[in-house]
């Protein structure tokens, strides 16, 4: 199996709704985005995905989000922005732009959102026989 990795960045504003705390109040983060895809095989170049078309798919999603206030972008409009559900978001959106785009096997495996240098979330999905 096969493992690429690109890193992205976005900057937005965001304010959690029904939040007790600081994070209520209207504030902004610069957004560490990482896209994890995995591939059981090679093309004929030898290579999973070139990593020119994997920025494009990520940043294709992730211009959406870039200086905005997330809370006026959907699905942001009816769920809270929190970095897990961007995380998940982030991954749907580049699941879809992969699939019947002739990339062979290539599937998004993870998305890293990072809302500060120390706090991130993750959303993958299992797959196979323990999923569940």
């Amino acid at each position: 199996m096969y493992e690429l990795l690109i890193i992205s960045w976005f900057s937005s504003a965001h304010n959690l709704r029904g939040y007790q705390g600081a994070c209520e109040n209207l504030h902004g983060h610069n957004w560490k985005v990482e896209v994890e895809v995995r591939s059981g095989g090679l093309d004929g170049l030898g290579m999973v995905v070139d990593f020119k078309s994997l920025k494009a798919k990520a940043r294709g999603v992730i211009d959406r989000l870039d200086h905005r206030y997330l809370n006026e972008v959907p699905p942001f409009d009816k769920e809270n922005a929190t970095a897990e559900n961007i995380a998940r978001h982030i991954f749907k959106e580049v699941s879809a732009a992969f699939e019947g785009g002739g990339f062979g096997d290539v599937k998004v495996s993870r998305v890293r959102v990072w809302e500060s240098e120390s706090a991130a979330a993750a959303y993958y999905e299992q797959e196979g026989p323990d999923a569940g």
